[in-house]
């Protein structure tokens, strides 16, 4: 077995997992919805969306050869929620998953131990590939929350409903 592309399987398969999440929490919500903030220092789901998106396009495109930190990148204006219709944030959402995954399905073996940097600092690709992992895994872990406070009891579990555990571990 090759222990990098078993990495790469593996964490390829992880984002893909993540983005099913926000993939099943936004299909839940309106268009209303995805603009509600609980206050106005914090985010809505439009904002998230607009930041995962724009960091992974950042971070991923031409990876290996420039800072992930791209000089033409804007990141006060990610957090500027004007994004209106949900085909958009639809459009928004699927270009930044698009550029990470095509990324990390070109990468190999030995681009795992090569050295990149992200706002001038140096990290291996491994570590850089963590720390987005961990990035868009919470923010998709807020997406969900907002989601669920938004849909209250018709909210759609995206695992095993409360109270149904027995159920799906009695078979």
């Amino acid at each position: 077995m090759n222990i990098g592309s078993e990495y790469l399987k593996i964490v390829i398969a992880r984002l893909k997992s993540v983005k099913s999440l926000g993939d099943k929490t936004i299909s839940q919500l309106s268009e209303e919805d995805i603009h509600w903030q609980y206050n106005p220092e914090s985010n809505s789901v439009a904002i998230i969306v607009k930041h995962l998106s724009g960091n992974m396009i950042s971070r991923w495109t031409d990876f290996l050869t420039t800072d992930g930190e791209k000089e033409n990148r804007n990141r006060d204006d990610k957090f500027v929620d004007n994004i209106t219709p949900m085909s958009e944030l639809m459009a928004i959402w699927e270009k930044g998953w698009q550029t990470l995954l095509q990324t990390l399905t070109s990468l190999t073996e030995e681009d795992l131990l090569k050295n990149v940097y992200i706002r001038g600092e140096r990290h291996s690709v491994l570590d850089a590939i963590e720390r987005q992992v961990t990035h868009y895994a919470s923010h998709v872990g807020q997406i969900v929350y907002i989601g669920k406070m938004l849909k209250n009891d018709q909210w759609e579990s995206l695992s095993i409903p409360r109270g149904q555990s027995e159920k799906w571990f009695s078979a």
